[in-house]
């Protein structure tokens, strides 16, 4: 059955437009962007199915569009649908915490690179350029995938903030395992940025890992 073959009362799109998105369940917001269900389960029920074979919205966002057609009546055009969502929320997001914000505290740093770093099952690096009021000037991904953080391209970064325009810089990467502890080759990446910037004129900020729930410092090398 289709979302459109409903009865007019219990569709999501005809409720959402007269009530507004905050009067739908999860399930019939996903509904919306399914459009259909399958033989037996309409759109709402299919939602309902995908939220909890992930674990929730959370687990459901994270995954890849790959990991979503293994659902019965779930295929390639409504997975890249839902994977595509969810990415333009995180986003918007981004835009967010970043507008013209200022680094004051490695809270800050934190928050600022925290949106493109929640919600992925993959390693990421963020490098957040700052102005000499450490204003954000940009907020940019770096790398995608890195299981080592020796593999933090310190030229690279450099590149990318002498390019932006920038004065001082932080560093931020995530743990998809959850835990926010820096390891050694953490530190150690530490240790090499603030070298270098120190070396071309540049004001290291800071480098934190950032997790879906916390974050954490990464201090240098003793």
């Amino acid at each position: 059955m289709r979302v459109t073959d409903m009865p007019a009362g219990d569709r999501p799109r005809e409720r959402l437009w007269a009530l507004g998105a905050e009067a739908l369940a999860d399930r019939e917001l996903l509904a919306l962007l399914l459009g259909s269900g399958t033989r037996g389960r309409d759109a709402v029920e299919l939602a309902g199915e995908l939220i909890a074979a992930h674990g929730g919205l959370r687990g459901l966002a994270r995954a890849d569009p790959q990991a979503l057609v293994g659902l019965p009546g779930m295929g390639p055009a409504k997975a890249v649908r839902v994977a595509a969502a969810f990415h333009l929320a995180r986003r918007v997001a981004n835009e967010g915490a970043a507008d013209r914000c200022r680094i004051v505290t490695t809270a800050d740093l934190a928050t600022a690179a925290a949106p493109l770093l929640r919600g992925l099952r993959h390693e990421r690096v963020v490098v957040v350029v700052c102005d000499t009021a450490d204003t954000v000037l940009r907020t940019a991904r770096l790398t995608d995938g890195a299981s080592d953080r020796n593999l933090i391209p310190v030229r690279d970064v450099l590149a990318l903030v002498l390019a932006s325009g920038g004065s001082s810089f932080g560093v931020a990467h995530n743990h998809p395992t959850g835990d926010p502890t820096p390891s050694g080759p953490d530190r150690r990446a530490t240790t090499r940025l603030r070298e270098a910037a120190a070396a071309v004129g540049l004001r290291f900020l800071d480098h934190v890992v950032v997790t879906d729930d916390a974050w954490r410092r990464v201090t240098t090398d003793l």
